[in-house]
Formats: structure tokens, sequence, C-alpha cells
């Protein structure tokens, strides 16, 4: 009788603290990173769990205690597994290509990210793409027109079995010309994308792009491919990096409407074939304000003179200079009086002029920054450029235009005195002209412009950001 007890007693021990471990065991399932403006509910939202299994799930007592860059295990995602990426969808991510990236059912990605179409798979969107640690199939193959998927797999020492299940065919006779497919082999460079072979990559920077901001397209392709491209309305020009990458810049208009654009690359091969992609990019508001109503003199408002002034603009920076002078950060124009002046007026500002004693009302935007500063103070070169341009105009008044190469120009209006002419070199803070109130003011001050690939972009970006 003791010693059944006793053996009664060792099953029941074993029983309680073998099933301890067990119920101690942290929840499974994928890490989201907390980003800025995150809460638990937005995250539960996002992934379609209550509050209250993300908190248990995750040991969360307090709700109000969670920080950007904490790791929550998200439950409920079965088959679902390791870090959850936020990111800016880029030239090439496709709803098929992140399909055979993320290498996980199109019934999970919808659920991540609420997918209603994969139309909406725009440059620019934010997405959960859940990270692949499969590092076997990162090399990015086609088929020519007339070619199988046997003699494609062939080609890259696999079975066209293989390439069809990873990359969600019906079978090895659905295969399309064209369609870029994820194959087996390591490729350093080439990510797992939309894009076609001769593209190795490509991608845009500062995303999404903003009304007034500045669009950056890097490509690295195959050798001796030549590139061409347009974004929105404006034809890409591409120049040679140190790296082998090709980059072009291009300004996005102030006064386009947010929305969705196309974003076009042409790349065209050594024996003359081409290879292109096409993919819409999202314009995000630039969230300008409104100034307040100006009253000028009518003759600066008057289309007569006012356009015939833009268009000599226009053509003045037009060229795209394959020379770039400049190097790294742009300065302050008004940095040799830093300590007396500030801006008055910032970029894209919606305006609407008044003319003095008429009913003339021109709406319009403002096109660059506003200094604060007396007649005679300094203007400096915020980077190294050519003048081009130094002389009088009736709205802008005594202006100097630089081109800085690679279609990036700056203008500086409302001059009081020139202290550079055509043809000149400059460096970078070499002093260009005084601050004046000539042309369409209301008051002494330095008007400064940013122009990229025929259009004006906020100057502000040039200081924080280093292009390209």
């Amino acid at each position: 009788m003791y010693k059944r007890a006793v053996l009664i007693f060792f099953l029941l021990s074993s029983f309680i603290f073998s099933s301890q471990p067990v119920q101690a065991q942290e929840a499974s399932g994928p890490i989201y990173i907390v980003q800025a403006g995150d809460n638990l509910s937005s995250i539960a939202a996002r992934f379609s769990v209550s509050v209250t299994d993300l908190m248990s799930a995750n040991n969360i007592t307090n709700p109000n205690q969670l920080k950007v860059g904490q790791q929550l295990t998200i439950p409920g995602l079965e088959g679902v597994v390791g870090l959850l990426n936020m990111e800016n969808l880029n030239f090439g991510d496709s709803y098929r290509s992140l399909m055979r990236r993320s290498q996980i059912s199109p019934d999970t990605f919808q659920k991540l990210n609420h997918v209603v179409s994969p139309n909406e798979f725009y440059v620019g969107v934010s997405m959960i793409v859940p990270a692949n640690d499969n590092q076997n199939f990162t090399a990015r193959v086609s088929a020519s027109v007339g070619e199988s998927l046997l003699e494609l797999a062939v080609k890259q020492n696999t079975d066209p079995w293989t390439l069809a299940h990873y990359n969600g065919l019906q079978g090895s006779y659905d295969g399309l010309p064209g369609d870029t497919l994820v194959a087996p082999g390591k490729n350093s460079e080439q990510k797992v994308s939309g894009l076609p072979p001769a593209f190795v990559s490509a991608e845009m920077s500062n995303l999404p792009v903003k009304q007034g901001g500045v669009g950056v397209v890097k490509v690295k392709t195959l050798p001796g491919v030549t590139l061409s491209g347009n974004l929105v309305d404006r034809r890409l020009h591409f120049f040679p990096m140190e790296d082998g990458t090709q980059v072009a810049l291009q300004g996005v208009h102030a006064l386009l409407p947010p929305g969705v654009y196309p974003l076009r690359l042409d790349a065209t091969l050594p024996d003359g074939s081409a290879q292109s992609y096409e993919q819409s990019i999202v314009i995000v508001s630039g969230n300008y304000a409104n100034d307040p109503l100006l009253s000028v003199e009518p003759a600066t408002i008057d289309p007569a003179v006012t356009e015939p002034e833009l268009q000599q603009l226009i053509q003045l920076t037009a060229p795209s200079n394959p020379i770039k002078y400049w190097d790294g950060d742009f300065i302050s124009p008004a940095v040799a009086y830093a300590q007396t002046t500030y801006v008055i007026s910032k970029f894209g500002n919606r305006r609407i002029y008044l003319g003095k004693g008429t009913d003339l009302k021109i709406p319009g935007f403002h096109t660059g920054m506003d200094f604060s500063g007396g007649v005679g103070l300094a203007i400096t070169a915020p980077a190294a450029g050519k003048v081009i341009f130094a002389g009088p105009l009736i709205v802008r008044g005594n202006a100097t235009i630089i081109d800085h190469g690679w279609g990036v120009y700056s203008g500086y209006w409302h001059q009081s005195e020139f202290k550079v002419k055509v043809g000149d070199l400059v460096e970078k803070n070499q002093i260009i002209g005084l601050v004046g109130g000539t042309g369409r003011v209301t008051g002494a001050h330095l008007h400064w412009e940013i122009w990229v690939n025929g259009v004006q972009v906020d100057p502000m970006d040039w200081l924080t950001n280093t292009y390209p």
C-alpha cells in the first residue's frame, strides 16, 4: 500500500513538473518591430488579432509602455516565421515578385497587408514583407520568346519543376516570355524583384516622393546597357557614379496633385534588344501652407511679362550637364549672415498675388525659400558650379543662376549687386552677390531656388539631404 502511494505521488509530481515548462514557453509566431506612431490597437488591427491576445503573447500588462523598436510576437499567423519587415515598396516590387521573394502564401500576404488588389503595389507604399532566410533562390531569370521553361532551367543548372514550385506556376508549361522568375543561385547584387534581367538592381531614394521633392533613381545594369526612362511626364537623364551605378535626379512639381503616376525604365542591350519595366509611383502631399495675400505692382504679375521671363528660366535650366560640379552637401546661401537672418517664407506655400489698385488676382506658389536680410549682405554659393546667367529681370530683379551639373541649378533673385559673371566657376561658400530689393518684392530679402531637371524643388531638402 505504501509503495503504491509513493508510486502515485511520483507519477503525479512528474506530470506536474514536466507540464510547467510547457505552460511557461513563450508564444510562437513572427516578430514585428514597433514603428513610430504605432500603438497596440493599430498593431492588432493591422494583423487582425485582438489586443488581448497580443498582450498575452508578449506578457504586456501596461499597453502604454510600448516603445519604438520593441519586438512583438504576433499570434495567429500560422506558417509565418521570422521578422516582419515594414518596407516602402521600391521599383520592381510587385505582387508576384513579393510572393516569390517571401515564399509565403497569397492568403497570408493579403492578411498581413489587407491587400484588395494586386494593382495596389505602387512605389512608395508601405507594406509588411516577411524576411526570407532562404538565400538559395536569389537569382533572377527570364525566358525569351520561344524559350521553354526546361531550356531556362538547364541554363540555371536546375529543373523546370523546381522553377515552377518556387515561382507559383501551375507546371513546367506555365512559363511566359518576359516573366521574371526566382531561380537557384546567389547574386549579392540582384534583389529578387520583377525587374527584367538587364537590370541588376533599381531603386528610388527618400520614399515616398512628395510634391516639390526629388526622385532619385539608382540603377545597376548588365555591362554595355544604355538607360533611359520617364518619371511622371519628365524624361530621365542618367549619369554614371564611381561604383558603376547610374543615377537620375528628377524634380516633382509642387502643384502636381497627389496621386499615382508612371515610372518607367528602358534598357537597350549591346545587341540592340530592349527590356523595359514600368510601375506606378505614389506622389504624396507636401503639406504646404497658404501665405497671406501679397499686394505687388501690377506689371510684375502681368502674364505678358511673367510668362516670357519664366520661359527664359526654363530654357536656361533645361540642359543636363554631364559634368557634376558639386560634391557632398549643399549649404545655406545666407550662411555669411546666419546670425542676423531667418527664413521668412518657405518653398511651396500657396499664394495669391494682388495687383495694387486693380482687380487683378494671380494664384501661384512660392518657388523657393526667402531669407530675411538688409541690403548689401553677402550671398554665397551653396555648392560649386558654373555661372550661366547674371543679369536684370523684371519679376526676379537682379538674378544669378548657377549650373551645378547633372540637371541641377540654383537661382538667386532680387540682388542689389552682382559679384560674379557668366562663365565664372564658383566654389562652395564663395560670395556671388549682395542682398537687395529689386524686382517683385515687398522688402529687401534673398530668394533662393533649386531646379532639378527643369522643375523647381524644395531647397530645404538640399540642406538636409545629400544628393545623389
